[in-house]
C-alpha cells in the first residue's frame, strides 16, 4: 500500500470530534497539521503513541503545528478514551462510512477494517509535506515529526 505522497494536496474531510461536533481539515488552513492515523482506541501501542503526542502538544505548537488523531472508532469511544487517558488532542472518528478518510489518504487496511499507523504533516497551504507509515505494531514516536517541522521552520531541530 502506498500512502498519499508529499507534494499532494491533502484531501479535505469533515469528521466528528465529539458525538455532536464536526471538524473540517480546511479549518486549520494557515497552520501545520500532523495527522496521526492509528488502528484503534484502547490498544497499548496506540495509547502510548497518543500519550506521547499529547505530551508534545506545546512543542508542536512552537512549530505552528497541531496534532490530530484519526481512527475508525466511534465518537463516543473517542470521548471515553480521551477522558480516561486525559488527552487534550483532538481525536476524530472515521467511523461512518468506515475508513473513508483513511481510504482517501491510502492508509486503510481493508482486511482488518482499521487504518494503518500513518503520519502526515500538512503545511499551511494544505499540501502534504511528509508521510510515514509505521509497522502497525510499532509506535513511530515523534522524532520524524519534529525533524520535518524543524526543517519547515528552516532550522535543524
Amino acid at each position: 500500500m502506498d500512502a498519499l505522497q508529499a507534494g499532494t494536496l491533502a484531501p479535505e474531510f469533515e469528521l466528528n470530534s465529539t458525538p455532536d461536533q464536526r471538524v473540517k481539515l480546511s479549518e486549520f488552513r494557515g497552520q501545520r497539521v500532523i495527522l496521526a492515523f492509528y488502528p484503534a482506541d484502547w490498544s497499548p501501542v496506540c495509547g502510548d503513541q497518543l500519550a506521547l503526542y499529547n505530551e508534545l502538544r506545546d512543542e508542536f505548537a512552537r512549530h505552528k503545528a497541531i496534532c490530530i488523531g484519526i481512527s475508525v472508532d466511534g465518537a463516543w469511544c473517542h470521548a471515553a478514551f480521551r477522558e480516561q487517558r486525559g488527552y487534550k488532542l483532538a481525536l476524530l472518528s472515521d467511523f461512518e462510512p468506515k475508513g473513508e478518510v483513511a481510504r482517501g489518504y491510502s492508509v486503510y487496511r481493508t482486511r482488518e477494517g482499521v487504518s494503518e499507523r500513518a503520519l502526515f504533516i500538512i503545511d499551511e497551504e494544505g499540501v502534504v509535506r511528509w508521510t510515514y507509515v509505521s509497522p502497525i505494531g510499532i509506535n513511530p514516536g515523534a522524532d520524524g515529526i519534529l525533524k520535518v517541522l524543524g526543517e519547515m521552520d528552516g532550522s535543524t531541530s
